[in-house]
């Protein structure tokens, strides 16, 4: 097929990628051996304190879990759910499972009970690898979700010295850290099995083929579901994320990685910890994004590349001591999950001189298929052209059949070597998404002459207001220029005349007022008049998601219940 984009690529980035045939835990094996004594995960304490672990180490920590779930019958195939925040304790884990010929079920640690047992349950995982905090949770439903094994470890297992000691004092008890497995039944410690068993490789053959992981959707458009990725899928992706940051000159075993994206979440799983253990850097780990710790932890260990989302760049550029910190090592910083406003990239890469550009992705192609070029050419709106071995077109909505012409909206689909297998027991959906070799995303898009790809939004999300198709996507962009505006989200409401009408809520910078009819003047000057929005609420904050990503449908479920009454 025509490939506009590739005339586009920065220098040194490839059209086409030769991808080893190994497992996802060789790139673990192989850092080891190449940068033993290099610092592979560092861990912040609260009081500026440090616990580092070396390649070395986590390979061995890797291997001595991984022979202690094959001890406890993890056979090759077995789910393993994790259930952790961003800790050292979920790298080590991952990579054992993998090494016992697992696949890996990352679990969202804030899922309420209920959602915990059914990801649980639609695996079939019989072992949980998790954090002393949750351990009542998952005790409580475990002989309802059919789960054997649990292995317990707390946060402050690898914390540094005297944020450790602090924490067993003031916070341990009283956060609800202390988990007493003693007596419980297949219920084990962390650490005692690392004691227990051999820092050697279990003797468990695996191939690039086999399935790695399961990454649940997060189920906005109906049940949740399991994208089924090989270790091939995602290793083709952090290869091609390795080759688009040719024009930065990454240097092999020395580079630093922001990891405050959630790595439970496909997007930081692939784009901080697979990335850094492929290229030998250090990952900085943050089990939860706080503006404040982010910045002190950027200022010190000098990160060049920080994966993030949209929310977290606003809440960097809004802090009122963003100017006091030294965010110069930043390089390179791709943003997803959620369109990334102009304003937001504009001020952040003149606070940090490094480059901010947006990129596309979904869990159904772990995890990037399209980015805005480093130093090339950008194009506002645009996520970019497609990865290098990423095929891409446009479809229309009705069929699906007929490949749009350059410029028309129709459905992004995909053809690339990290589209998934399909979906966890649901052949039905996975016939509807995965059609003749392309996958078919479910978001609306065009093409330009160029082979840039824009993002015009979710086809279940697009509104529909007298005859007119409108996309949230287009107003929030028009929000964000407005000098009082923080964050914004626009979606549909009923209408009895329209069908439906726009709605928008906005949540503005710290000491600002406005009123609605100063939002409403304010896109009207710049928008359509059958765009304007027709509602404003303000709000002190906008529902999320635990990467960031702004919840649209909590806000349409509420309009909804309020309908009702």
């Amino acid at each position: 097929m025509d490939k506009p984009w590739l005339k586009h690529y920065d220098p040194g980035v490839p059209a086409t990628i030769e991808y080893p045939e190994v497992t996802l835990h060789h790139l673990l094996e192989d850092a080891s051996r190449r940068f033993p004594d290099h610092t592979a995960i560092i861990f912040p304490g609260r009081l500026g304190d440090t616990h580092r672990l070396s390649y070395r180490k986590l390979d061995e920590q890797a291997n001595r879990m991984a022979n202690a779930l094959v001890n406890l019958g993890v056979k090759k195939g077995d789910r393993v759910a994790l259930l952790m925040p961003n800790c050292p304790q979920f790298v080590i884990s991952y990579y054992a499972v993998l090494k016992a010929g697992g696949i890996v079920v990352a679990t969202n640690p804030l899922y309420s009970p209920r959602e915990m047992e059914y990801q649980f349950k639609d695996c079939g995982a019989e072992t949980v690898i998790l954090l002393s905090l949750f351990y009542r949770t998952v005790a409580n439903l475990k002989d309802r979700a059919g789960l054997r094994n649990l292995i317990v470890t707390n946060i402050k297992e690898y914390l540094p010295p005297l944020t450790r000691l602090l924490f067993t004092l003031f916070r341990e008890r009283k956060e609800g850290h202390r988990a007493d497995i003693s007596g419980a039944r297949d219920s084990y410690s962390f650490q005692g099995l690392l004691r227990r068993f051999q820092a050697t490789p279990p003797p468990v053959s695996t191939n690039w083929q086999d399935v790695a992981m399961f990454q649940y959707t997060g189920g906005t458009t109906g049940v949740s579901k399991a994208a089924v990725a090989t270790h091939h899928n995602v290793l083709a992706n952090v290869y091609q994320m390795r080759a688009w940051g040719a024009p930065i000159s990454l240097k092999e075993g020395e580079e630093v990685v922001m990891g405050v994206m959630p790595l439970f979440h496909v997007y930081g799983m692939v784009t901080v910890m697979h990335f850094a253990v492929l290229t030998g850097s250090a990952m900085v780990l943050q089990p939860r994004f706080e503006t404040g710790q982010v910045l002190k932890a950027i200022s010190k260990y000098k990160p060049a590349f920080f994966p993030g989302v949209p929310t977290m760049y606003v809440a960097l550029n809004n802090h009122p001591k963003v100017r006091k910190y030294d965010l110069r090592s930043i390089r390179a910083c791709v943003s997803g999950a959620a369109p990334l406003p102009v304003e937001v990239q504009q001020r952040f890469e003149e606070i940090t001189q490094g480059k901010l550009v947006e990129g596309y992705g979904l869990s159904e192609a772990p995890v990037v298929t399209h980015c805005t070029p480093l130093v090339g050419m950008r194009k506002v709106g645009s996520i970019g052209v497609p990865f290098p071995d990423v095929e891409a077109k446009i479809m229309d909505m009705e069929t699906g059949d007929k490949e749009m012409p350059v410029g028309e909206v129709g459905e992004l689909v995909i053809r690339a070597p990290q589209v998934m297998k399909g979906y966890w027991n649901r052949p039905d959906e996975t016939e509807m998404v995965l059609r003749n070799g392309w996958l078919y995303t479910g978001d609306l898009a065009k093409m330009d002459e160029d082979g840039y790809f824009s993002i015009v939004d979710r086809k279940k999300e697009m509104i529909l207001a007298g005859g007119y198709n409108i996309y949230p996507r287009e107003i929030e962009e028009v929000l964000y220029e407005h000098p009082k505006v923080r964050e914004a989200v626009c979606y549909g409401v009923s209408d009895p005349y329209r069908g439906e009408t726009v709605k928008v809520c906005v949540v503005l910078k710290d000491g600002e007022s406005a009123t609605p009819d100063e939002i409403t003047g304010f896109c009207r000057e710049r928008l359509a008049r059958y765009k304007v929005p027709r509602l404003v609420e303000f709000r002190e904050e906008l529902p999320k998601s635990p990467i960031g990503k702004v919840l649209r449908r909590v806000l349409v479920e509420e309009e909804k219940k309020a309908a009702k009454g």
